[in-house]
């Protein structure tokens, strides 16, 4: 007797394919700043410069806790407004092999925290450019909080900073007749 079990009667093939699909060529596109994205980093940009503009108006803006919360907010600053350039002009596209979102992920979660603790200290100064300042700063750790999460969720699901993936699923079924035989 010839076993003609499901193994031998079916048999299915899948198969995946992706491919990135991105245009290299440098150019500006303001559409960009109405995007999630893009609006998270004119947060960042602008509260990171009004925090630090706060910090140089105080009387005490030498003291250490002033020190620290300007060299927070002027990093915050140029390392985002960067960023922000290199979306504009479609810079990141270009260079797509670069893992973009998890750099930004992991400076987005860094800066929240020492935005954090640097607007907790400008609090306990108790002067009024110290107070505005540290406003500004809880923005921006609220700003970079919400920019880690979505960048964790991109970079888990295997998204692109810029540029679009195209997966394409092909799954071919094979039957095959069951075998007679004595």
């Amino acid at each position: 007797m010839a076993d003609t079990g499901f193994p031998g009667q079916h048999s299915t093939t899948t198969t995946v394919t992706s491919s990135t699909t991105v245009n290299t060529r440098i150019r500006f596109d303001k559409a960009y700043l109405t995007t999630v994205p893009g609006l998270l980093k004119i947060v960042q940009v602008g509260s990171s410069l009004l925090g630090f503009i706060c910090i140089l108006c105080s009387r005490l803006s030498s003291a250490s806790k002033g020190a620290y919360f300007s060299w927070i907010s002027m990093i915050a600053f140029w390392f985002t407004g960067i960023l922000l350039g290199l979306y504009l002009f479609h810079i990141v596209e270009k260079f797509y092999k670069i893992p973009w979102l998890r750099m930004e992920f992991l400076f987005a979660s860094v800066w929240s925290v020492l935005y954090l603790v640097a607007s907790i200290l400008a609090i306990t100064v108790g002067d009024n450019a110290h107070l505005a300042a540290c406003f500004f700063g809880f923005v921006a750790t609220l700003a970079y909080m919400i920019d880690a999460f979505l960048k964790f969720r991109s970079v888990r699901a295997g998204g692109l900073a810029q540029g679009t993936r195209v997966v394409s699923k092909q799954t071919t079924e094979v039957t095959t007749p069951p075998r007679v035989g004595y």
